[in-house]
């Protein structure tokens, strides 16, 4: 059986020391804003597309080594430009994901640039035909590493237990947690990116 593999982009979003996590109902677990590599795009275009598309927020990439220089210009003190190529803003990690396995075989696999970016609000604003800004919520440092979250749906304060759990998924019959492991290493490390360059 062959492997196929796509191209993704996913962007922790952080606004406040908290990132935006929303509940991906088909695949039944809590992630960041991401999605496929367009033809014609770049990965971090994508980060940055299916940011504005999924909350309705503009993503500023956060470089991903501070800059060597006191111009705080972050990666760009380090590109390399010539008449026939340029550096593209690299992504903090790149992910193999196995996304579709049969029989011991991997049949599909997702190769991820994560990139970790601010936002310049929590308003969530999702584009048409996206999950509901009521599906989102943002974790600080502590939520991820208790995975919960803060009482905040969408940008607005909510204090309904029914809504909150309805809003949380969790697989109740393993008593999983609803936050996979990398999700909670990587919005911390987002969080910490962000504190550390602002």
């Amino acid at each position: 059986m062959e492997t196929t593999r796509h191209f993704t982009a996913t962007v922790y979003i952080v606004n406040d020391g908290a990132t935006a996590l929303h509940d991906h109902r088909r695949l039944g677990i809590t992630i960041p804003p991401g999605g496929h590599v367009d033809r014609d795009e770049l990965p971090h275009e994508t980060a940055i597309r299916e940011c504005r598309e999924e909350t309705g927020l503009e993503a500023t990439i956060l470089p991903v080594r501070e800059s060597l220089e006191s111009d705080g210009t972050g990666d760009h003190d380090l590109a390399v430009e010539t008449d026939t190529g340029r550096s593209l803003p690299q992504p903090r990690r790149q992910m193999l994901y196995d996304i579709d396995v049969h029989d011991g075989r991997v049949a599909h696999q997702h190769v991820d640039h994560i990139y970790y970016a601010t936002v310049p609000s929590r308003e969530i604003d999702p584009a048409d035909g996206e999950v509901n800004a009521d599906g989102w919520a943002w974790y600080t440092s502590a939520d991820l590493r208790t995975r919960t979250r803060e009482d905040e749906i969408g940008g607005q304060s909510d204090s309904d237990s029914e809504s909150e759990d309805r809003n949380r998924i969790q697989n109740d019959d393993t008593n999983e947690p609803d936050l996979e492991d990398d999700v909670v290493t990587l919005g911390l490390e987002a969080i910490e990116a962000a504190r550390r360059l602002s």
